[in-house]
């Protein structure tokens, strides 16, 4: 067996409804669904984030998009037009999720592991090529 964050295994989205978070995640490779489906559990999930989530967490499975959907009640401290949270929409729930260190076989660490960390061929020695007007005040 073998560690790994679960940016590894999947990409994720989240935002907000009122006080609730909600986080999407989906599986990069369809193969790894069912090893997400019995890795994210609902107990794991809110033990991830602790205090931050003061409500339920509810969970629901999204197979044929190969993800899953959770709803964090009461993880923004009233919501975006009530909360000082500095993230009050929600929207860093889940890279912080990604963040999780899941446990996978050497098998399928050896597949995954560095796929959600930085794009095949990325050097960050290389200017990001920016085309012209494309940039805020650039007159175009």
């Amino acid at each position: 067996m073998a560690t790994i964050q679960l940016v590894d295994l999947a990409h994720a989205r989240s935002g907000d409804k009122g006080d609730t978070a909600n986080v999407g995640v989906l599986v990069y490779d369809p193969r790894d669904y069912d090893l997400l489906r019995e890795t994210l559990t609902v107990e794991r999930v809110k033990a991830h984030f602790g205090e931050r989530v003061k409500g339920e967490v509810e969970r629901f499975e999204l197979p044929n998009l190969n993800a899953l959907n959770f709803l964090l009640h009461g993880a923004l401290g009233g919501g975006g037009t009530v909360s000082l949270m500095t993230d009050a929409q929600g929207k860093v729930f889940s890279t912080a999720l990604l963040r999780m260190e899941v446990e996978v076989s050497d098998e399928v660490a050896e597949r995954v592991r560095g796929r959600g960390r930085v794009p095949a061929g990325f050097d960050p020695s290389v200017p990001v090529p920016v085309r012209e007007g494309s940039v805020p005040g650039s007159g175009a």
